[in-house]
């Protein structure tokens, strides 16, 4: 789960850790209260209007504008509130702006990027800094990755003060400015860990004039399965952020994830999806989305795939693969069936059914007197799921 720039601000600051103070507003008419609250009280003139949205690259796509004067604040929120915006993350159609972030405006002297997710290969938690704050971290990494300094955790162990010590070492700080770096580092873990975040980044954490280290920007990404620990940030969740057939799939409780393809995929597991999707690659095809319908697919599971999978307009033809081992294979027939039947589909559909009953359900495909295509195995399928897209 993801949430806006001014919620991550605000869990921030609950753990000690200096940000860049502001206000958020989601009706125009509140536009001009909001800047002078944040002018007075923060003592500036000039602010920054922020385009609050689930996606990086916002400064980019004009989601960031400074306000020199209240006059520019009122016309760039004004153009800003309601707008498309278009990053490299949201794709061409871009993402309605609903909610600005009216805050101070800071004088920096030097940005840095810093952040924690969990290293895999490892086992440990990574917390990584960079002096290169302010732009995309994956174009450091690939261009210059000496500028990127990094130390693992073990999260048994706790993060220690030699660690954050090394980090801000890496930054080249000094001073004061050191001892707060350290400070707001050991703050991040124990908030990465308390939250149960599955990354916690700011991009930049900046070093103002006055030699103080603040973040500048917050982004969150928060373990799924731990959410019900944590009502407090469930409450934070923006369903306008999310799309909607994937919201539509969590009703069901399907893992749904669109894709940019033309092949539908219904598969159960989330390895097999996997393994699915490449193999359709292999193939020559694109797959249009990831849909694991867990490991107990039924004939209502079936339909209701069937439906998000025919939700996106730029399919031609459905894969499935299914894997009969809780479930039976000839009941997953029968259920196909009947969703093919009760929806009407237009689209071939392509099906692989292995384990329990699989042969008892290739009869019943073949005798239902639908255009159901029996694959052999999984290259076949694919072969077979590829063709027809390119052909329907």
């Amino acid at each position: 789960m993801k949430i806006h720039e001014y919620q991550g601000k605000n869990i921030f600051k609950s753990y000690g850790i200096p940000i860049q103070n502001g206000y958020v507003i989601e009706n125009i008419d509140d536009v001009p209260a909001t800047i002078a609250k944040v002018q007075k009280e923060f003592n500036t003139e000039a602010v920054m209007v922020k385009a609050q949205i689930h996606a990086g690259g916002r400064g980019k796509g004009g989601g960031v504008k400074y306000s020199p004067s209240t006059e520019q604040a009122l016309e760039n929120a004004q153009n800003m509130l309601g707008m498309q915006l278009v990053t490299h993350q949201t794709g061409a159609d871009g993402q309605k702006v609903r909610k600005l972030y009216i805050t101070e405006s800071l004088d920096i002297k030097k940005e840095y990027y810093c952040a924690i997710t969990l290293d895999r290969s490892q086992t440990k938690d990574v917390f990584m800094v960079s002096s290169e704050g302010g732009v995309e971290i994956e174009k450091v990494a690939e261009e210059t990755p000496e500028k990127i300094i990094k130390v693992w955790i073990d999260p048994l162990v706790g993060m220690k003060s030699f660690q954050a010590r090394k980090l801000a070492f890496g930054l080249g700080l000094t001073g004061d400015a050191f001892k707060t770096a350290i400070k707001v580092f050991m703050k991040m873990y124990t908030c990465y860990l308390g939250t149960d975040a599955t990354i916690i980044e700011i991009n930049p954490l900046v070093l103002t004039e006055d030699n103080r280290i603040v973040a500048l920007d917050a982004k969150f990404n928060f373990d799924g399965n731990a959410i019900y620990r944590h009502k407090d940030i469930a409450e934070l969740r923006d369903v306008h952020e999310e799309d909607p057939t994937e919201l539509e799939a969590s009703k069901f409780d399907l893992n749904y994830i669109k894709l940019d393809g033309n092949v539908g995929c219904m598969v159960n597991g989330a390895g097999l999806a996997m393994a699915t999707m490449d193999i359709i690659k292999l193939a020559g095809g694109e797959p249009a989305n990831f849909l694991d319908v867990g490991g107990a697919a039924s004939a209502e599971t079936v339909k209701n795939g069937f439906k998000l999978i025919l939700s996106d307009e730029h399919v031609k033809a459905i894969l499935i693969n299914i894997f009969g081992g809780i479930v039976r294979c000839d009941r997953v027939a029968n259920g196909v069936i009947q969703a093919v039947k009760d929806l009407g589909l237009k689209v071939p559909v392509v099906v692989r059914l292995e384990g329990t009953n699989a042969q008892e359900a290739k009869t019943i495909l073949s005798e239902s007197g639908l255009a159901i295509i029996s694959a052999n195995d999984m290259k076949d399928a694919a072969k077979k799921v590829v063709d027809a897209a390119v052909n329907s």
